[in-house]
């Protein structure tokens, strides 16, 4: 039996999505050049997507899926996000900036978010870090069978 065809549509979507191996080294290739010194650079990201629009790339949907993904992976790990269940101080917040720009050896800036449920404690988020001191997970633990 002969499965059925494809609409036209549903088949160039299908290969706009699954990008070759080439497309993704060229997306690598765009992100480095977007970095100075390790961060990303407003200017040479702007400079990037000028140059794709005067040289449109063979799949070029693929292509800034990619490199959307690799910058904003990149600028998360420059960020960190602290939750807390009650109100934090800026001293806080400063140290815990200070604490994680030390032990990442690079700038991590911080911003603070209300989270009602963690019941007391923090939890912060650095890219794909996550470093929880709350009474929520504590719970969380004890109510786990052993």
């Amino acid at each position: 039996m002969i499965p059925p065809l494809r609409p036209a549509a549903r088949l160039s979507r299908y290969f706009l999505m699954h990008a070759s191996k080439q497309s993704l080294q060229y997306a690598r290739q765009l992100f480095r050049l977007s970095l100075a010194d390790g961060q990303i650079s407003a200017e040479r990201v702007n400079g990037v997507l000028a140059y794709l629009d005067q040289h449109p790339p063979r799949q070029p949907l693929a292509i800034l899926k990619h490199y959307r993904r690799l910058v904003t992976a990149q600028l998360a790990k420059n960020h960190a996000l602290v939750e807390h269940a009650g109100p934090i101080a800026n001293g806080i917040l400063h140290t815990i900036e200070d604490a994680l720009t030390k032990k990442y050896q690079r700038p991590i800036a911080a911003a603070a978010r209300p989270n009602p449920d963690l019941i007391a404690g923090l939890r912060i988020r650095v890219g794909d870090d996550v470093y929880e001191s709350s009474i929520a997970s504590q719970l969380a633990a004890l109510s786990t069978p052993v």
